[in-house]
């Protein structure tokens, strides 16, 4: 052990002690070639090496106790239950800084995992009682008898829009670990606003029947540079709370002043509940009205046009609807 820390302090050491032989070396040859007596300098020499061995001795029995003491503490180090011993240079104060810095950039990335793993066990928790909803009454549906064709018919248009809400809680819960994960599949091109807007619009056809909500839609034929997945998603989730919270009226998509507007007819939002309708997991008035909604649909709207470089912006008012504009 005592060899290897001397061997350690050498190698530390090594360029000062080459440089003491080459400067003892350079004396002697001075003194040689000017055939001056030798005996003084061989003298003088020896003194130093001696001085010097007995220098490098004591700092390397200081080196060697210090090692140690650093592999002492070295697991109370890594549980963070003890500190490292006062630097004694500028190069030890930086490495300590150093290590200092990992330590907390360790701690913050643990931070964001646990808050992020809770995140995503609240979101799931809350994910499984919504889609046991429809699950449950597509159970009571299927355990109907059906006396009539147009029970029949009935009973499997409410099968459908069962099975229709499991696939928007299945393809949310997809879009929230794809925006949340390491690497997004955005790809950013330009793309006719009308192809997106009659994908969302299609997908939610039944429901505008099933509710006899008009539509009024002309063709905008505008182009914007976008991700054609992503903002169709976001097209849905603002179709999908239009419909939701319209129990009767109409719903109008339409360009204005360069922003694709939709607007409502429908309840409305509360003024106080309008600035954190982007929070996470707030539902406000409304959502805890209708006891169905996740509050995470709207947060995912913002942090996708985020990623976009969107914009979103929301005007309603109580009982007379909501307008939705999308910046491009």
């Amino acid at each position: 052990m005592i060899m290897h820390g001397m061997g350690g302090y050498i190698r530390r050491h090594r360029m000062g002690i080459f440089v003491f032989m080459i400067f003892a070396a350079v004396f002697a040859a001075v003194l040689y070639l000017y055939r001056l007596p030798m005996e003084p300098a061989v003298y003088a020499i020896s003194l130093c090496m001696v001085v010097g061995i007995l220098i490098l001795a004591l700092d390397c029995r200081r080196y060697c106790q210090k090692k140690r003491k650093l592999e002492w503490q070295m697991e109370a180090v890594k549980n963070g239950t003890e500190k490292l011993p006062g630097p004694e240079d500028d190069i030890e104060r930086l490495y300590q800084e150093l290590l200092e810095n990992v330590r907390l950039e360790r701690i913050r990335q643990v931070e964001e995992l646990i808050k992020e793993k809770g995140d995503i066990t609240d979101y799931f928790t809350l994910w499984t009682h919504q889609i046991k909803t429809p699950i449950a009454a597509m159970g009571l549906l299927l355990q109907q008898e059906i006396d009539s064709q147009e029970q029949y018919y009935r009973q499997k248009r409410e099968i459908e829009s069962e099975l229709f809400k499991i696939e928007q809680y299945v393809e949310m819960v997809l879009q929230y670990l794809r925006l949340n994960s390491s690497i997004n599949d955005f790809v950013l091109k330009e793309y006719e606003i009308d192809d997106m807007i009659r994908q969302a619009v299609r997908k939610y056809a039944p429901m505008f029947i099933r509710k006899k909500l008009t539509l009024h839609y002309e063709t905008l034929q505008v182009k914007v540079v976008t991700d054609e997945k992503w903002l169709v998603f976001v097209l849905e989730q603002v179709l999908s709370n239009a419909i939701k919270y319209t129990a009767a009226g109409d719903i109008f998509i339409y360009l204005e002043n360069g922003c694709l507007t939709i607007k409502d007819t429908g309840m409305g939002i509360l003024p106080e509940d309008l600035p954190r309708i982007f929070d996470k997991g707030y539902t406000g008035y409304n959502g805890r009205s209708d006891k169905k909604a996740s509050g995470i649909g709207l947060y995912l709207v913002q942090k996708i046009l985020n990623k976009l470089g969107h914009k979103i912006l929301v005007e309603s008012e109580p009982g007379a609807g909501t307008t939705v504009r999308l910046l491009f």
